[in-house]
C-alpha cells in the first residue's frame, strides 16, 4: 500500500507542479507585456524583468488553488485513461482510500504555499514595488505618477516611493484641524526613519491662517508620528501578498484610526483558509474523475477544471465586495465558496458509490 500511495501521490504532485508552472509562466508573460507600456529611460526592460522576477513567488502562491484543481484532474485523469484506477478499485482500494492518498499531495502543496506566502512572497513583493516606484519616479522630489496615502488622526501622508524600510521619497504631509480645515501643508524630498521619529529632508512647509499663508524652508525637520516603516510597507504591498501577522496588525491599526479594514480582514481570512480551499477544490477534482469525467478526454477534463476554477474565483471576487456593501463578515465571504466546493465534492462522490 505504501508503494501505491507514493505512486499516486507522485503522479498527482507532479501534475500540480506542471500546471502551476504553465499558469504562472503565462501570467509572467502577460505581466511583462503590460509593464512594457511603461518603458522609459529609467525603467527599461532589465528593470521590468527584475520586477517581474521578484513578483513570481507571489504569483505562485496566488495560483496554487487553481493549479491544485487542474493538476488533480490531469494526474488522476492519466491514471484513469490507463485504466490504473479501475485496477486499483478491483484490487479492493476504496474511493475513500484514494481520496486520502490524493489529499496528502494536496496538503503538501498547501504547506508549500503557506510557507511561500508567509516568508518568501511578502519581502520579495515589497522589494519589487519599491524598486519599480523608484525607477518610475527618478529624481522626483514631490510630484510623481505613483504613490501611497496614509492617515493618522487629522494628518494625511502621501509618499511617492519607498527606497527601503527606513527611507521614503516624495513626501507630502497635510495637517487639518477638527473642523477639517487645512492648517499646514509640508513637502519634503525624502524622509528617513530615526527610530522614534521621521527626519524630513529638504522640506518646505506652508502654514495657513484666516488671512495669509507663510512658507518656510528647512534643510532638516523632525516629524513625530506613530506611522512606522512597517505600516508604510503594508500600504505598498497588496493585502493578499502580506503575511498573516501583518494583516492582523494592520487591520487593527486601521480600525483604531476609524478607517475601513475590511479588505485586510478579507485577505486575512482567505490566507488562513487557503489550505482548506485547496482541499475543497481537490475534492471536487476527485469527484469529477470518479463521476462525470470518468471516461472523458484529457482536453475535456482540463476544460472542466478551468471552468470550475473560474467559477470558484468569480464567487470569491463577488462575495468579497458584497461583504463590504451589505455589511456581513469577511469570514463568510471567504468561507462560502469553500463550503460550496466541499458540498459539491461530497455529493458527487456519494453518487459514485
Amino acid at each position: 500500500m505504501r508503494l501505491l500511495d507514493r505512486y499516486i501521490g507522485r503522479t498527482v504532485f507532479a501534475a500540480i507542479m506542471m500546471v502551476l508552472l504553465v499558469i504562472v509562466g503565462i501570467d509572467v508573460v502577460s505581466a511583462f507585456i503590460d509593464e512594457s507600456g511603461d518603458v522609459s529611460a529609467s525603467y527599461g526592460f532589465v528593470e521590468i524583468a527584475l520586477y517581474i522576477a521578484l513578483t513570481i513567488p507571489g504569483r505562485l502562491y496566488e495560483y496554487m488553488p487553481f493549479a491544485a484543481l487542474i493538476g488533480c484532474l490531469v494526474g488522476l485523469g492519466q491514471l484513469a485513461s490507463a485504466s490504473e484506477l479501475i485496477i486499483m478499485r478491483s484490487a479492493g482500494v476504496s474511493i475513500a482510500r484514494l481520496v486520502v492518498i490524493v489529499m496528502k499531495s494536496a496538503l503538501l502543496v498547501a504547506l508549500a504555499g503557506f510557507l511561500l506566502g508567509e516568508y518568501v512572497a511578502p519581502p520579495a513583493e515589497q522589494l519589487a514595488q519599491s524598486r519599480r516606484a523608484m525607477a518610475q519616479n527618478p529624481g522626483e522630489g514631490v510630484a510623481g505618477r505613483y504613490g501611497i496615502w496614509n492617515r493618522e488622526g487629522n494628518s494625511f501622508l502621501h509618499f511617492n516611493a519607498m527606497e527601503s524600510e527606513r527611507v521614503v521619497h516624495g513626501v507630502t504631509l497635510l495637517q487639518f484641524d477638527d473642523r477639517r480645515r487645512m492648517q499646514s501643508a509640508l513637502r519634503a524630498q525624502r524622509a528617513v526613519h530615526a527610530g522614534d521619529h521621521w527626519q524630513l529632508e529638504q522640506a518646505v512647509k506652508t502654514d495657513f491662517s484666516s488671512w495669509e499663508t507663510t512658507q518656510t524652508r528647512h534643510e532638516s525637520l523632525r516629524w513625530d508620528t506613530g506611522i512606522t516603516p512597517q505600516l508604510l510597507v503594508m500600504e505598498v504591498v497588496a493585502p493578499e501578498r502580506l503575511p498573516l501577522t501583518d494583516l492582523y496588525r494592520y487591520s487593527r491599526y486601521l480600525q483604531q484610526q476609524g478607517l475601513d479594514a475590511d479588505d485586510f480582514e478579507l485577505a486575512l481570512w482567505r490566507k488562513l483558509l487557503q489550505p482548506v480551499s485547496i482541499a475543497g477544490l481537490v475534492l471536487v477534482a476527485i469527484a469529477f474523475i470518479f463521476g462525470p469525467l470518468r471516461d472523458g478526454t484529457m482536453g475535456l477534463r482540463i476544460f472542466i477544471g478551468v471552468l470550475a476554477g473560474v467559477v470558484f474565483q468569480i464567487s470569491q471576487d463577488l462575495l468579497g465586495p458584497a461583504s463590504l456593501v451589505f455589511g456581513f463578515s469577511p469570514l463568510y465571504a471567504a468561507l462560502a465558496p469553500i463550503l460550496l466546493c466541499i458540498a459539491v465534492g461530497f455529493v458527487l462522490l456519494a453518487k459514485t458509490r
